[in-house]
Order: structure tokens, then sequence, then C-alpha cells
């Protein structure tokens, strides 16, 4: 099958599997144990063998100090789509200032556009027992995933037969922005992008081409912090809930587990 690039852009140093490997965790106290980023990869590749499912593509990045952790992988199952693959995010910290956590999202083969949807979400607290509930954890999540791909096959299929106007695109464009997708200054972006795309596949005038144009203005650039790749699930999952509406789409009902 065609593999994404997987691109992390900036603001994280990009590091191979057997780099991540070798990163060590700090010794847990009473209250908090660190889950060393090799015991979350493993767990969730462990979860989509027993699914029979497969990682085909991966990509990991980390911040400064090796202190937060983020991952995306390509996974094959029985969906095959010409122009976007299924991905899931991972993130994780030894320096407690993110929780663990798993989402699943797309990207498009032509611009390496990530979207991540909310419905599969969970973030777990590095508390004590952190490691004993790691497993079912990502069972749950992993457990999901094919009723979940196809509803984002059909979101996106959505998206792509759903006509704008430009008139419409500005209404969209202010409704993320109210959301907090994106920041107000970055609307006349979006908007531009929308008009005139640079990618041949998002003219047209549809949702799915401002789905993009959001998409393309949503990617850290080489200036900006590592943050902006942790709120990426959360203004995306934002992002598909108002293109959902516009489409008039009514997909499942979130999924999402917080424990501490």
């Amino acid at each position: 099958m065609k593999t994404s690039n997987l691109v992390l852009h900036c603001g994280a140093r990009s590091i191979s599997r057997d780099e991540l490997n070798a990163i060590p965790a700090p010794a847990p106290t009473a209250t908090w144990c660190p889950v060393p980023y090799n015991r979350l990869v493993g767990e969730v590749e462990r979860s989509l063998t027993a699914s029979k499912m497969r990682i085909v593509n991966e990509a990991y990045g980390v911040t400064e100090e090796n202190k937060r952790m983020f991952g995306l992988l390509q996974v094959a199952n029985c969906q095959d789509t010409k122009d976007y693959a299924y991905v899931i995010g991972l993130r994780g910290s030894i320096d407690k200032s993110l929780a663990e956590g798993v989402a699943v999202g797309s990207s498009v083969f032509v611009c390496d556009n990530l979207a991540f949807s909310s419905e599969i979400v969970f973030r777990r607290k590095n508390t004590v027992n952190v490691l004993e509930d790691l497993p079912a954890l990502v069972d749950t999540a992993i457990g999901q995933l094919s009723v979940r791909w196809n509803d984002q096959g059909t979101r996106i299929e959505a998206y792509k037969n759903k006509g704008l106007t430009k008139r419409d695109a500005m209404v969209l464009t202010m409704e993320a922005a109210e959301a907090d997708v994106f920041p107000w200054a970055k609307g006349w972006d979006v908007f531009q992008e929308f008009q005139n795309p640079r990618h041949e596949e998002f003219r047209g005038g549809t949702l799915w081409g401002f789905f993009n144009a959001v998409t393309e203005n949503l990617k850290p650039r080489k200036e900006s912090k590592a943050s902006g790749l942790w709120t990426m699930p959360a203004r995306t999952g934002r992002l598909h809930k108002i293109c959902d509406d516009w489409a008039g789409l009514q997909i499942g009902n979130p999924a999402t587990a917080v424990l501490n």
C-alpha cells in the first residue's frame, strides 16, 4: 500500500524508533510513574497485531532533553484509500507535563496534512497505577478503530461532495476561528488558501478543500514551539465537528477516556 510521508514538521527533533527505545524514563515516585516511550509504542503495536492490523510507517519526535514525545503511526487494515492514510497519534512525557494519549486521524498524501478525529482519544495521567491500566486503555481504543475508520471514510467523502461558495468559506473561517481551531490572525491565510490552493486536488470549491486549507495552516512551522504538535488533536477535532455540521453529518458519539 502507499505510505504517507508522516512529516512531523517542526517544533520537535525527529528521531528513529531505535533512538526512542533508548530514552530512559526517570525513576517513579510515591505518586508519579512515568511511562517509558517505548512502552507506550509497544502496547499500541501489540494491540494492533492482536487486531490483525500492522504499522506500515512511523515517525517520532521529541522536545528538548527528550522530555516530551509525539509519534505518528500509519496503520494498514481492510481500508485502501487513494489520497489519504489512517494514522494513530501518540503523545507522552517524562517530565509530568503531559498525560499519556492516543488519538486516531488521517494524513493526506499530497500535502502531509494531519487531522485527528476526537472520537477515539484516551488520556491517562502518570499516577501510580498507569502501567497496570495502560494495556486495557490501549486495547479499548484499538478495538474501536475499524468502526471509527469507516466513519472517517464516510466523513471525508461527504466533505469532497459538499460544494462551498466563497461566502460559505468565509462563514466557516469565522466559525473555526471562534472555536479556537486557529487564531483569528490566521483567518485570512486560511481563506486565501481555500481560494487559491497550492495543490490541484483541493481546487473546485468544496468542503474538503476548505478542510485542507485549515490543516495546511495548522502545520507547525520552523519558528513554532513543540507545543504546536500537542494541540493538533484538539484543534482538528473541533474542525471536524464544524465541517460535520456543515455537511449534515452525525458521526457517532465521542468515545473518550480520561483517567487520573
